[in-house]
């Protein structure tokens, strides 16, 4: 996720029609000075502070003047007020020199918030960022447990402390148990992920870790396990190999072996591979059961099965539709997952008449063949390779909205929804990643209901 690291603090840029701050006089351009005569660190002090339902304000207008304001209100109620800033502070940078990150893997000249690499615990608790926790001091960490900011993501990667000093190049990094468990003890929640990287923490290391992070249930919530991401912007960087057919697999077996202890244990699999390593590995896609409650999704973890079956079960539904024209509809997706949106839209096509759908591999040429994720592919790459094959009478080209910027319409690469869409002549329709989303546009939008 990208970072607006702006330093206009604690500056109000939006007041909630009817929210308190509105009945109050506040406008945008005033600043939040303090609550209850307390100045206001970040945001974590703010939400901390507003929770009473008795507060005092104070509010520095535009022109400089100071406006106090007692306030009783309903506990945990919101102000209703948006910051400049969502973090009120500047978010900590990472200190680390970890050998597969992948900022470190990016070309020149992209837009400045991508290059920004955060590694704080507060956008962790707010937007589900992983941190690594070597770039805390103590009272960092006191604070996680004063606040219960809970629960916490973390980049664990290893636990042997020696090998995590080395993967991290922080001298710092060795660590990372004594605080899992000083947060464990604290009844803080974690979700782990461990980023493998062929022939250095996986195979036996990879049993230590997950040996450790075991012990710390139920504090540790889940465990990720996914794979390197390698560009072809690595030159300068320590050579590192991707993960292939049989590797993966190895991964897989060693991920089945603890879910079984941990399910046997604790009632949990605990542990959970993403998406990519039964792409490349060719193995079958666990039930849907299998990911329990989906603890990380957001991690490319179950996003696979959990859209399949959202597919299924919106076309079991669907009635059988014959469209008074024929429309032709293209797919755009990475090579990962070119297989699954294949057999969706052979699923779809039995459904409904007179559609002809052609699912698009999207090669990624901006950052390397081995980038097969649908996320980093860039408008550049959407273009070329739609080029490259004369798609005859396309009436539109569906794109998952993880290619864009979240809530905007700009891909990696600065090009926006419209450049691509007049390069190539016809529609870009961006949908979100859920089997109902996909399953509507056929039924609605391309059918004219």
């Amino acid at each position: 996720m990208e970072i607006i690291n702006n330093k206009l603090n604690n500056i109000i840029i939006e007041v909630k029609t009817g929210s308190l701050a509105d009945e109050l006089g506040i406008e945008p351009g005033d600043l939040l000075k303090k609550i209850n005569k307390k100045p206001i660190k970040d945001i974590i002090d703010y939400k901390y502070l507003i929770s009473d339902e008795n507060i005092t304000l104070e509010i520095i207008k535009q022109n400089g003047d100071i406006w106090e304001f007692e306030v009783e209100k309903d506990f945990s109620e919101d102000l209703g007020i948006v910051f400049s800033n969502s973090l009120i502070d500047k978010a900590k940078s990472c200190q680390n020199k970890c050998i597969f990150c992948f900022i470190d893997q990016l070309p020149l000249n992209l837009r400045e918030t991508l290059y920004f690499k955060d590694d704080d615990s507060r956008l962790s608790f707010l937007q589900g960022n992983y941190i690594t926790l070597t770039n805390m001091n103590e009272d960092e960490i006191d604070r996680i447990i004063r606040y219960r900011l809970s629960p916490i993501n973390i980049s664990v990667h290893t636990t042997n402390p020696d090998l995590r000093v080395k993967m991290l190049k922080n001298k710092r990094a060795g660590d990372i148990m004594n605080i899992l468990k000083k947060l464990s003890d604290a009844k803080i929640e974690l979700n782990c992920q461990i980023v493998l990287v062929p022939g250095i923490n996986d195979a036996t290391e990879l049993e230590r870790t997950l040996n450790d992070l075991g012990k710390l249930y139920p504090s540790v919530n889940s465990i990720a396990c996914v794979p390197v991401g390698l560009t072809k912007y690595r030159d300068h960087l320590e050579k590192i190999s991707p993960y292939d057919y049989q590797s993966a697999r190895d991964v897989l077996d060693i991920i089945n072996k603890y879910q079984s202890i941990f399910e046997d244990k604790y009632g949990t699999r605990l542990v959970f591979a993403s998406d990519e390593f039964y792409c490349l590995s060719g193995v079958d896609l666990p039930s849907y059961e299998s990911y329990e409650d989906f603890p990380q999704y957001e991690n490319g973890v179950g996003m696979l099965r959990s859209f399949l079956t959202e597919v299924i079960e919106n076309i079991n539904e669907l009635d059988f539709i014959n469209y008074p024209e024929v429309k032709h509809v293209a797919i755009a997706t990475g090579v990962s997952a070119y297989p699954y949106i294949k057999s969706i839209s052979e699923m779809i096509l039995k459904k409904i008449d007179n559609l002809e759908i052609e699912v698009v591999r999207i090669i990624n040429e901006f950052f390397g063949e081995n980038i097969t994720v649908s996320g980093l592919i860039t408008g550049k790459d959407l273009i070329n390779n739609l080029l490259k094959k004369e798609y005859e009478n396309i009436d539109c080209l569906l794109i998952p909205e993880n290619m864009l910027r979240k809530n905007d319409d700009i891909f990696l690469d600065d090009y926006r929804i419209n450049d691509v869409k007049n390069i190539l002549g016809f529609d870009v329709v961006p949908i979100e990643i859920t089997g109902r989303k996909l399953i509507d546009f056929f039924r609605k939008e391309c059918s004219n209901e």
